[in-house]
């Protein structure tokens, strides 16, 4: 795109009316910087496009070097005022934040279908579990409280305090448009930080939005900055002196270059990274409701989602649902995701679909079947969608290409094992620990499920057990890198750092010389 394009996209773009405008003109994205819409001087941009048709809903700049400095200088400058603003009256700003959040559900849902692809009530799931984040934001007046211990000696008292690191910054993905970001500048801001954000250049709309309604709700100029761009971008951030953390969720690669990146600098890195979703059905589990848990978390977003369920183990007699969970995936309707009625919407973009197709393929030339293929799916009236409808594979192996990859799409593979103990050393074998699940009534064999497969979050009898904020999203092994999870308690911990202030206040002040190592006293 020309420069002359952006600049003038980016003077009509407005957050308060974005919704609509994306069906009349293909936006120029503007960065964030000092609550102000700043038109960018790119002269390289990434069509943002509608999933379903391929239309050009918004261009993404290439923010240039200068453009991510400003933003950074922004949140520099911006620190030392709001770091000393009383910890209740940032509280306050969350509080007024969920409030517009609330507000703009259906305005927030229908950016991420239009931009994402999601249906819209999936979309206000999105919306939801980043307000969740919001709302935990508020308690940081709690969560944030030191520790403090009088008379560590005579007359001697020592105070350890919670204390924000300073600019921060964040690399969102694709596939949760508002829950991601949501997941991150809340408790950075509210903890006392600044922040620099880059959403993914597919979806930055939410985002956008997002931001003006913190403005909106009394975020200082400079507390939360957006950017814009591709690879440059994500190296500006891991590579600045001035950003002291990095929050990132996305892909393996991307991940394990922003952990060594970022970390060579001496920043706190948390990485939420690939999955491996694994969901056990026992002989016992109802089938029904087993059945349903699978197809809702196999295919719900058209299977695009880091705790999507992508591989159901049958163990034993229980191999006899799989006529079921074909019936009841064959019902799933395919389409735009603002069509009522529609079950699972358009992949993200067309690299995808080409992906998941090759991988499909080349299951079957390893011996793999597809007794419900969605290659070739198709929309009346929408030719050009990113089109994969439900798929279910079976004969999988875990030596299989299909098997060692995360699809990232509508794909339930079926794997059969004879026993629980072999479904527990099969998960353990996998190299990922984001989540996973198990059907059964039996209350014995949940607990040896749980004490004994190393995975980060499990859930019983439920398929996706992805924890509210006052716990933390606690993937582990392959799936994240850094020690601190997100949200709850972990997340407030990652950022802020611990001061210790020790004080002698003595009635009678010891004025000789002592050389020897303080003890203190007694």
């Amino acid at each position: 795109a020309s420069r002359p394009m952006l600049a003038r996209g980016a003077r009509c773009f407005s957050t308060a009316s974005a919704a609509s405008a994306l069906r009349t003109e293909a936006l120029a994205v503007p960065l964030f910087i000092n609550n102000k819409l700043v038109p960018s001087m790119a002269t390289e941009s990434i069509p943002v496009r509608c999933p379903a048709t391929q239309d050009i809903l918004a261009h993404t700049p290439i923010a240039t070097a200068s453009e991510m400095q400003a933003a950074v200088e922004a949140a520099r400058a911006a620190f030392p005022k709001w770091s000393q603003t009383s910890v209740s009256n940032r509280a306050r700003v969350m509080l007024k934040l969920q409030a517009l959040i609330r507000e703009r559900t259906d305005d927030l849902a229908r950016l991420i279908s239009d931009e994402h692809g999601k249906t819209l009530d999936d979309a206000k799931g999105d919306v939801f579990r980043g307000l969740e984040v919001v709302e935990y934001a508020c308690s940081v007046p709690s969560l944030m409280m030191g520790e403090t211990l009088p008379n560590v000696a005579t007359d001697v008292d020592t105070h350890s305090y919670r204390v924000p690191l300073g600019v921060c910054a964040g690399i969102a993905p694709f596939n949760f448009p508002a829950m991601i970001p949501l997941w991150m500048f809340p408790l950075a801001v509210t903890t006392g930080n600044t922040y620099v954000l880059k959403p993914s250049e597919r979806v930055p709309l939410t985002t956008m939005l997002l931001a003006d309604l913190s403005r909106q709700a009394g975020l200082p100029d400079g507390v939360l900055n957006i950017i814009h761009g591709t690879h440059d971008a994500v190296n500006f951030i891991c590579d600045h002196p001035t950003i002291r953390a990095v929050s990132f969720v996305g892909g393996d690669a991307a991940g394990r270059h922003i952990h060594a990146r970022a970390g060579a600098t001496g920043k706190r890195v948390q990485a939420n990274m690939g999955a491996q979703n694994h969901a056990v059905v026992l002989e016992d589990a109802n089938p029904n409701a087993a059945v349903a848990a699978l197809v809702a978390a196999g295919f719900g977003a058209s299977g695009q989602r880091c705790m999507a369920i992508s591989r159901v183990v049958l163990v034993g007699k229980a191999k006899a649902v799989l006529p079921l969970l074909l019936q009841e995936a064959r019902k799933l309707t395919l389409g735009k995701g603002d069509t009522p009625g529609v079950d699972v919407p358009p992949l993200n973009s067309a690299a995808a679909k080409e992906r998941i197709t090759g991988l499909l393929e080349r299951a079957i030339q390893a011996g793999a079947a597809l007794p419900l293929d969605g290659r070739g799916a198709t929309v009346a009236g929408l030719p050009h969608g990113n089109w994969v409808g439900p798929t279910i594979v079976t004969g999988v192996n875990t030596s299989m290409e299909i098997y060692t990859n995360e699809v990232f799409g509508p794909v339930l593979q079926v794997l059969e094992v004879d026993t629980l103990d072999e479904a527990i050393a099969l998960l353990n074998a996998n190299p990922y620990g984001n989540g996973c699940a198990l059907f059964t009534r039996s209350g014995a064999a949940a607990r040896k499920f749980q004490n004994q497969t190393d995975v980060g979050q499990i859930g019983i009898n439920l398929p996706i057990p992805v924890p509210l904020p006052m716990f933390s999203f606690t993937g582990s092994r392959g799936s994240i890198l850094g020690d601190l999870n997100f949200y709850g308690k972990a997340g407030v911990h990652f950022f802020t750092q611990w001061k210790t202030v020790t004080t002698s206040w003595k009635a009678v002040e010891a004025e000789a010389v002592s050389m020897a190592m303080p003890t203190m006293g007694e």
